[in-house]
Protein backbone atom coordinates (compact mmCIF):
# COMPACT_ATOMS: atom_id res chain seq x y z
CA UNK A 1 0.00 0.00 0.00
CA UNK A 2 3.11 2.39 0.99
CA UNK A 3 4.96 1.80 -2.19
CA UNK A 4 1.49 2.55 -4.37
CA UNK A 5 1.04 5.68 -2.57
CA UNK A 6 4.75 6.50 -3.30
CA UNK A 7 4.12 5.37 -6.91
CA UNK A 8 0.75 7.92 -7.18
CA UNK A 9 3.25 10.63 -5.59
CA UNK A 10 5.95 10.39 -8.01
CA UNK A 11 3.42 10.72 -11.26
CA UNK A 12 1.51 13.43 -10.12
CA UNK A 13 5.13 14.91 -9.07
CA UNK A 14 6.11 14.20 -12.32
CA UNK A 15 3.14 15.60 -13.85
CA UNK A 16 3.81 19.13 -12.49
CA UNK A 17 6.87 19.35 -13.18
CA UNK A 18 6.15 18.30 -17.22
CA UNK A 19 3.50 21.22 -17.01
CA UNK A 20 5.60 23.78 -15.46
CA UNK A 21 8.17 22.78 -17.90
CA UNK A 22 5.47 23.16 -20.47
CA UNK A 23 4.22 26.59 -19.05
CA UNK A 24 7.88 28.10 -19.56
CA UNK A 25 8.29 26.78 -23.00
CA UNK A 26 5.15 28.70 -23.68
CA UNK A 27 6.04 31.88 -22.37
CA UNK A 28 9.02 31.14 -24.24
CA UNK A 29 7.64 31.90 -28.15
CA UNK A 30 9.78 33.44 -30.79
CA UNK A 31 8.99 35.62 -33.20
CA UNK A 32 9.98 35.71 -35.98
CA UNK A 33 11.36 38.92 -37.40
CA UNK A 34 9.83 40.04 -41.02
CA UNK A 35 10.88 43.12 -43.58
CA UNK A 36 7.27 44.79 -44.45
CA UNK A 37 5.96 47.84 -47.04
CA UNK A 38 3.14 49.92 -46.42
CA UNK A 39 0.76 49.70 -50.04
CA UNK A 40 1.22 52.64 -51.60
CA UNK A 41 0.19 54.28 -55.50
CA UNK A 42 1.93 53.61 -58.25
CA UNK A 43 4.41 56.88 -58.32
CA UNK A 44 3.41 57.99 -55.20
CA UNK A 45 3.87 57.64 -51.84
CA UNK A 46 5.95 54.98 -50.43
CA UNK A 47 8.60 53.47 -48.18
CA UNK A 48 11.48 51.56 -50.24
CA UNK A 49 14.26 49.55 -48.70
CA UNK A 50 17.50 48.74 -50.25
CA UNK A 51 20.18 46.50 -49.19
CA UNK A 52 24.13 48.37 -48.76
CA UNK A 53 27.43 47.83 -47.40
CA UNK A 54 28.68 49.78 -44.11
CA UNK A 55 32.17 51.41 -44.51
CA UNK A 56 33.91 54.16 -43.02
CA UNK A 57 33.49 58.01 -44.44
CA UNK A 58 37.44 57.17 -45.40
CA UNK A 59 39.22 54.10 -46.77
CA UNK A 60 42.80 54.55 -47.47
CA UNK A 61 44.77 51.60 -48.77
CA UNK A 62 48.49 51.28 -47.79
CA UNK A 63 51.38 50.27 -50.05
CA UNK A 64 54.76 50.92 -50.78
CA UNK A 65 56.33 53.51 -53.50
CA UNK A 66 59.06 51.15 -54.23
CA UNK A 67 59.52 47.44 -54.90
CA UNK A 68 61.84 44.87 -52.83
CA UNK A 69 61.11 42.29 -50.00
CA UNK A 70 59.59 43.07 -47.03
CA UNK A 71 61.67 42.74 -44.14
CA UNK A 72 59.49 44.48 -41.31
CA UNK A 73 55.65 43.57 -40.89
CA UNK A 74 53.95 45.17 -38.20
CA UNK A 75 49.96 45.04 -38.50
CA UNK A 76 47.75 43.20 -37.15
CA UNK A 77 43.72 43.66 -38.26
CA UNK A 78 42.09 45.73 -36.05
CA UNK A 79 45.36 47.42 -34.67
CA UNK A 80 44.55 50.88 -33.81
CA UNK A 81 47.27 53.15 -35.30
CA UNK A 82 48.42 56.75 -34.66
CA UNK A 83 49.60 58.92 -37.42
CA UNK A 84 53.38 58.65 -38.24
CA UNK A 85 53.53 55.11 -37.01
CA UNK A 86 56.18 53.00 -38.88
CA UNK A 87 54.25 49.87 -39.92
CA UNK A 88 56.24 48.34 -42.44
CA UNK A 89 60.01 48.49 -44.32
CA UNK A 90 61.36 46.92 -47.35
CA UNK A 91 65.06 46.10 -48.00
CA UNK A 92 65.34 48.68 -50.44
CA UNK A 93 68.67 47.57 -51.46
CA UNK A 94 68.46 49.04 -54.60
CA UNK A 95 67.21 52.38 -53.08
CA UNK A 96 70.01 52.72 -50.76
CA UNK A 97 72.93 51.74 -53.20
CA UNK A 98 71.66 54.81 -55.22
CA UNK A 99 71.79 57.17 -52.12
CA UNK A 100 75.43 56.37 -51.26
CA UNK A 101 76.21 56.85 -54.64
CA UNK A 102 74.15 60.12 -54.39
CA UNK A 103 76.31 61.07 -51.90
CA UNK A 104 79.69 60.28 -53.45
CA UNK A 105 78.72 63.10 -56.41
CA UNK A 106 77.82 65.31 -54.34
CA UNK A 107 81.10 65.16 -52.22
CA UNK A 108 82.64 65.12 -55.50
CA UNK A 109 80.95 68.25 -56.76
CA UNK A 110 81.68 69.86 -53.81
CA UNK A 111 85.42 69.02 -54.19
CA UNK A 112 85.31 70.35 -57.31
CA UNK A 113 83.27 73.57 -56.60
CA UNK A 114 85.76 74.61 -54.03
CA UNK A 115 88.62 74.01 -56.33
CA UNK A 116 87.06 76.00 -58.68
CA UNK A 117 86.75 78.73 -56.37
CA UNK A 118 89.89 79.04 -54.54
CA UNK A 119 91.42 79.35 -58.71
CA UNK A 120 88.53 81.84 -58.83
CA UNK A 121 90.23 83.50 -56.14
CA UNK A 122 93.55 83.73 -57.23
CA UNK A 123 93.03 84.38 -61.02
CA UNK A 124 91.14 87.70 -59.77
CA UNK A 125 93.64 88.80 -57.79
CA UNK A 126 96.45 88.30 -60.84
CA UNK A 127 93.98 90.17 -63.16
CA UNK A 128 93.84 92.75 -60.36
CA UNK A 129 97.50 93.38 -60.10
CA UNK A 130 97.70 92.31 -64.58
CA UNK A 131 99.44 89.89 -64.09
CA UNK A 132 97.03 88.14 -66.03
CA UNK A 133 94.32 88.48 -69.52
CA UNK A 134 90.52 89.04 -68.94
CA UNK A 135 90.31 85.67 -71.08
CA UNK A 136 91.76 84.09 -68.08
CA UNK A 137 89.29 85.32 -65.28
CA UNK A 138 86.39 84.99 -67.48
CA UNK A 139 87.20 81.18 -67.81
CA UNK A 140 87.62 80.81 -63.86
CA UNK A 141 84.41 82.30 -63.43
CA UNK A 142 82.58 80.06 -66.35
CA UNK A 143 84.70 77.00 -64.36
CA UNK A 144 83.45 78.11 -60.74
CA UNK A 145 79.96 78.15 -62.34
CA UNK A 146 79.53 74.94 -63.69
CA UNK A 147 80.91 73.25 -60.76
CA UNK A 148 78.64 75.80 -58.78
CA UNK A 149 75.82 74.04 -60.88
CA UNK A 150 77.06 70.30 -60.47
CA UNK A 151 77.18 70.80 -56.72
CA UNK A 152 73.00 71.98 -56.70
CA UNK A 153 72.59 69.07 -59.14
CA UNK A 154 74.50 66.57 -56.96
CA UNK A 155 72.79 67.95 -54.01
CA UNK A 156 68.73 67.59 -55.19
CA UNK A 157 70.31 64.15 -56.44
CA UNK A 158 70.88 63.10 -52.75
CA UNK A 159 67.61 65.04 -51.57
CA UNK A 160 65.76 62.31 -54.23
CA UNK A 161 67.45 59.64 -53.87
CA UNK A 162 66.52 60.26 -49.96
CA UNK A 163 63.03 60.51 -50.85
CA UNK A 164 63.25 56.72 -52.54
CA UNK A 165 64.39 55.22 -49.33
CA UNK A 166 61.62 56.91 -47.74
CA UNK A 167 59.90 54.87 -50.16
CA UNK A 168 60.46 51.90 -49.38
CA UNK A 169 59.05 52.32 -45.92
CA UNK A 170 55.20 52.70 -44.49
CA UNK A 171 53.92 55.49 -41.99
CA UNK A 172 50.41 55.44 -41.01
CA UNK A 173 48.92 58.91 -42.69
CA UNK A 174 46.16 59.33 -40.74
CA UNK A 175 44.59 57.96 -37.21
CA UNK A 176 42.81 54.37 -37.62
CA UNK A 177 42.25 51.17 -37.73
CA UNK A 178 43.25 48.13 -39.69
CA UNK A 179 40.63 46.35 -41.40
CA UNK A 180 42.28 44.03 -43.82
CA UNK A 181 45.77 42.53 -44.75
CA UNK A 182 46.92 41.56 -47.99
CA UNK A 183 50.60 40.60 -47.43
CA UNK A 184 52.67 39.56 -44.77
CA UNK A 185 56.77 39.46 -44.41
CA UNK A 186 59.42 38.20 -46.47
CA UNK A 187 57.09 38.68 -49.72
CA UNK A 188 58.39 40.53 -52.78
CA UNK A 189 55.95 43.05 -53.33
CA UNK A 190 55.66 45.89 -56.21
CA UNK A 191 55.04 49.61 -55.99
CA UNK A 192 51.51 50.48 -55.34
CA UNK A 193 50.42 47.12 -54.49
CA UNK A 194 48.20 47.50 -51.32
CA UNK A 195 48.89 45.63 -48.82
CA UNK A 196 47.43 46.70 -45.78
CA UNK A 197 43.67 48.87 -45.74
CA UNK A 198 42.99 51.19 -43.06
CA UNK A 199 39.58 52.89 -41.81
CA UNK A 200 40.87 56.26 -40.41
CA UNK A 201 37.29 57.87 -41.10
CA UNK A 202 35.02 59.13 -38.50
CA UNK A 203 31.61 58.55 -40.18
CA UNK A 204 30.01 55.75 -40.57
CA UNK A 205 28.23 55.73 -44.75
CA UNK A 206 26.28 52.92 -46.39
CA UNK A 207 26.96 52.17 -49.85
CA UNK A 208 24.14 51.07 -51.50
CA UNK A 209 22.79 51.16 -55.31
CA UNK A 210 19.35 52.59 -56.38
CA UNK A 211 17.84 51.17 -59.48
CA UNK A 212 16.59 53.63 -62.61
CA UNK A 213 12.36 53.48 -60.98
CA UNK A 214 13.21 54.93 -58.07
CA UNK A 215 16.94 56.96 -58.26
CA UNK A 216 14.49 60.28 -59.21
CA UNK A 217 13.35 60.49 -56.03
CA UNK A 218 16.38 60.43 -54.19
CA UNK A 219 18.20 63.81 -53.37
CA UNK A 220 21.14 65.24 -51.35
CA UNK A 221 20.33 65.51 -47.71
CA UNK A 222 17.19 63.27 -47.77
CA UNK A 223 16.84 61.21 -44.52
CA UNK A 224 16.54 57.82 -44.17
CA UNK A 225 16.12 55.46 -41.68
CA UNK A 226 19.04 52.21 -41.24
CA UNK A 227 18.99 48.62 -39.70
CA UNK A 228 21.01 46.19 -39.79
CA UNK A 229 20.49 42.37 -40.08
CA UNK A 230 23.72 41.75 -37.12
CA UNK A 231 21.64 44.02 -34.59
CA UNK A 232 18.38 43.72 -34.93
CA UNK A 233 16.88 45.74 -32.34
CA UNK A 234 18.83 48.71 -33.18
CA UNK A 235 17.18 51.43 -35.57
CA UNK A 236 19.55 54.28 -37.23
CA UNK A 237 18.74 57.55 -38.91
CA UNK A 238 20.81 58.57 -41.76
CA UNK A 239 21.34 61.12 -44.72
CA UNK A 240 22.32 61.03 -48.25
CA UNK A 241 25.45 62.73 -48.57
CA UNK A 242 26.26 61.86 -52.59
CA UNK A 243 23.78 60.25 -55.50
CA UNK A 244 25.61 59.49 -58.43
CA UNK A 245 24.27 61.02 -61.78
CA UNK A 246 25.45 57.94 -63.81
CA UNK A 247 24.62 54.37 -63.88
CA UNK A 248 27.64 51.49 -62.64
CA UNK A 249 27.48 49.49 -65.63
CA UNK A 250 28.32 46.39 -63.08
CA UNK A 251 25.24 46.62 -61.22
CA UNK A 252 23.31 48.45 -63.37
CA UNK A 253 21.95 51.13 -60.47
CA UNK A 254 22.90 54.19 -59.69
CA UNK A 255 25.52 54.27 -56.47
CA UNK A 256 24.39 55.99 -53.43
CA UNK A 257 26.06 56.93 -49.87
CA UNK A 258 24.16 57.78 -46.54
CA UNK A 259 25.76 58.80 -43.75
CA UNK A 260 24.43 57.57 -40.29
CA UNK A 261 23.68 60.41 -38.27
CA UNK A 262 23.41 58.72 -34.72
CA UNK A 263 26.05 55.87 -35.46
CA UNK A 264 27.10 53.20 -32.73
CA UNK A 265 30.44 51.07 -32.40
CA UNK A 266 28.60 48.41 -32.59
CA UNK A 267 28.38 49.07 -36.18
CA UNK A 268 31.23 47.51 -38.12
CA UNK A 269 32.75 48.25 -41.10
CA UNK A 270 31.22 45.69 -44.11
CA UNK A 271 28.03 44.49 -42.22
CA UNK A 272 25.02 43.98 -44.18
CA UNK A 273 22.11 47.13 -44.26
CA UNK A 274 18.71 47.54 -45.11
CA UNK A 275 18.12 51.83 -45.69
CA UNK A 276 14.68 52.79 -45.90
CA UNK A 277 13.73 55.80 -48.32
CA UNK A 278 10.35 57.33 -47.77
CA UNK A 279 9.42 58.84 -51.13
CA UNK A 280 7.07 62.02 -51.51
CA UNK A 281 3.75 61.28 -52.99
CA UNK A 282 3.34 62.42 -56.69
CA UNK A 283 0.79 65.70 -56.32
CA UNK A 284 -2.32 65.87 -58.89
CA UNK A 285 -2.34 61.77 -59.21
CA UNK A 286 -6.07 61.81 -61.01
CA UNK A 287 -6.50 58.35 -60.78
CA UNK A 288 -4.16 56.40 -58.02
CA UNK A 289 -3.50 53.05 -58.55
CA UNK A 290 -2.44 50.80 -55.74
CA UNK A 291 1.25 48.79 -56.37
CA UNK A 292 3.10 46.41 -54.29
CA UNK A 293 6.80 44.94 -55.10
CA UNK A 294 6.44 41.53 -56.87
CA UNK A 295 8.33 39.76 -53.93
CA UNK A 296 5.51 40.21 -51.57
CA UNK A 297 3.58 38.61 -54.15
CA UNK A 298 2.54 34.82 -53.87
CA UNK A 299 0.90 32.32 -56.35
CA UNK A 300 -1.06 28.98 -55.06
CA UNK A 301 -4.14 26.96 -55.90
CA UNK A 302 -6.50 29.69 -55.46
CA UNK A 303 -4.51 32.74 -57.23
CA UNK A 304 -2.45 35.35 -56.13
CA UNK A 305 -2.53 36.46 -52.57
CA UNK A 306 -0.25 38.51 -49.96
CA UNK A 307 0.03 38.36 -46.25
CA UNK A 308 -0.96 41.18 -44.79
CA UNK A 309 0.48 42.22 -41.35
CA UNK A 310 -2.49 43.02 -38.89
CA UNK A 311 -0.88 44.77 -35.68
CA UNK A 312 -3.18 44.21 -32.33
CA UNK A 313 -2.89 45.78 -28.98
CA UNK A 314 1.08 45.37 -29.40
CA UNK A 315 1.04 41.87 -31.19
CA UNK A 316 1.71 41.91 -35.21
CA UNK A 317 -0.54 38.50 -36.97
CA UNK A 318 -0.20 37.50 -40.56
CA UNK A 319 -3.20 37.20 -42.59
CA UNK A 320 -3.23 35.41 -45.96
CA UNK A 321 -4.99 38.10 -48.01
CA UNK A 322 -5.97 37.15 -51.75
CA UNK A 323 -5.60 39.99 -53.91
CA UNK A 324 -6.06 40.60 -58.06
CA UNK A 325 -3.16 42.19 -60.01
CA UNK A 326 -3.11 44.00 -63.48
CA UNK A 327 0.02 45.03 -65.17
CA UNK A 328 3.61 44.69 -63.64
CA UNK A 329 5.59 47.80 -64.08
CA UNK A 330 9.10 48.72 -63.10
CA UNK A 331 7.65 49.63 -59.49
CA UNK A 332 6.08 45.92 -58.89
CA UNK A 333 2.31 44.89 -59.47
CA UNK A 334 -0.64 47.29 -60.16
CA UNK A 335 -3.38 45.70 -57.92
CA UNK A 336 -7.17 45.78 -58.90
CA UNK A 337 -8.71 44.37 -55.53
CA UNK A 338 -7.95 42.79 -52.14
CA UNK A 339 -6.31 45.94 -50.55
CA UNK A 340 -6.26 49.49 -49.57
CA UNK A 341 -4.03 52.15 -49.04
CA UNK A 342 -1.50 51.99 -46.26
CA UNK A 343 -2.05 48.67 -45.31
CA UNK A 344 1.65 46.54 -44.29
CA UNK A 345 2.30 43.50 -46.33
CA UNK A 346 5.59 41.00 -45.92
CA UNK A 347 7.79 41.33 -48.67
CA UNK A 348 10.19 38.79 -47.89
CA UNK A 349 10.02 34.92 -46.52
CA UNK A 350 6.53 34.22 -47.70
CA UNK A 351 7.16 30.60 -48.19
CA UNK A 352 8.02 30.08 -44.45
CA UNK A 353 5.08 32.55 -43.38
CA UNK A 354 1.84 30.65 -42.21
CA UNK A 355 -1.56 32.13 -41.88
CA UNK A 356 -2.79 33.44 -38.24
CA UNK A 357 1.23 33.38 -37.45
CA UNK A 358 2.25 35.56 -34.71
CA UNK A 359 5.64 37.96 -35.97
CA UNK A 360 7.84 40.66 -35.07
CA UNK A 361 7.83 43.49 -37.96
Amino acid sequence: MKNHIALMLIIITGGLSTSCSEEKKKEEVFLRPVKYQEVGYLGGDKIRTYSGTAETDKIINLSFRNTGIITEFDIRLGQKVEKGQQLARLDNVQSRLSYEQAITQLNSAESQMNTAKLNLNRVRVLYEKGSTSLSDFESAKNAFKTAQESYNSAKRGVEIQKEQVQYGYIFVPEDGVISAIYSEIDENVNPGQTIATLNSGTDMEIVLGIPESSINGVRESMEVSVDFSSLPNLQFKARVTEVSPAVDVNTATYPVRVTVINPSKEIKSGMAANVAFNFEEVKNTDNKILVVPTNAVGEDSNGRFVYLIEENSGEAIIKKQPITIGDLDNEGFQVKSGLSYGQKIATAGLQTLLDGQKVKL
